[in-house]
């Protein structure tokens, strides 16, 4: 979840398609774009067709943040039906997000887990600014807070390097609450699963193993 540090506090950013409207249209222009074979981004709409036309067979699960520069169907290049695609900000576990990955496992046999962190990470700013000032954030932001607080707390806000020292952290305490899920507890241990955890460079685009399976 991204968070420019140049925006003065009490102002929003405009997001790039400007108004409510605008931004809709921007969307259905793409989806235009798609559904008449002409896509700018590399999406087939025959690969949809094909996925649609019988059970979905995915092979992995990715957990991983909303931030709108980490697609994650793009950066590991996957086409339709082959990943279950999961996003919240910072990757925050919540019931949700678990009971999508029980499912996953228990009723389309994925194989594999995939909790994926980022650089620059605007959740880890906000959980990092939350412990330093001693104010949690209003709303529901602040459960993303409480529960990314703990990776912040282990490395120690007064750490220089702490932003990506968290990072890697709260990937690392994602890929654990994973591997400790009762559900999960048979598959994991007959090895039909398993639960990795990795991060992606913004500058490169190339995604490191920190857990491996």
């Amino acid at each position: 979840m991204a968070v420019s540090r140049a925006v003065p506090t009490g102002t929003k950013r405009r997001a790039r398609g400007g108004t409510p409207r605008q931004a809709l249209a921007e969307l259905l222009a793409g989806n235009r774009r798609f559904v008449s074979g002409q896509p700018v981004h590399g999406h087939d709409v025959t690969a949809a067709a094909a996925s649609a036309s019988g059970d979905q067979q995915p092979y992995a699960v990715l957990l991983g943040c909303i931030d709108s520069r980490v697609p994650l169907e793009a950066i590991f290049d996957q086409t339709f039906g082959s990943i279950c695609v999961i996003r919240t900000g910072g990757h925050v576990l919540d019931r949700a997000v678990l009971g999508s990955i029980e499912y996953v496992i228990e009723v389309l046999g994925v194989p594999l887990i995939m909790v994926l962190g980022h650089e620059r990470c605007g959740a880890i700013d906000a959980a990092i600014g939350a412990l330093r000032s001693g104010q949690r954030p209003q709303g529901a932001l602040a459960h993303l807070v409480d529960r990314i607080a703990p990776a912040v707390a282990d490395v120690g806000v007064d750490e220089p390097q702490v932003q990506p020292l968290a990072i890697r952290r709260h990937v690392r305490r994602t890929v654990a609450t994973l591997r400790a899920d009762p559900r999960l507890a048979e598959p994991l241990r007959t090895g039909r699963v398993a639960v990795s955890g990795a991060l992606y460079d913004l500058a490169t685009g190339e995604v490191t193993l920190l857990e491996p399976p």
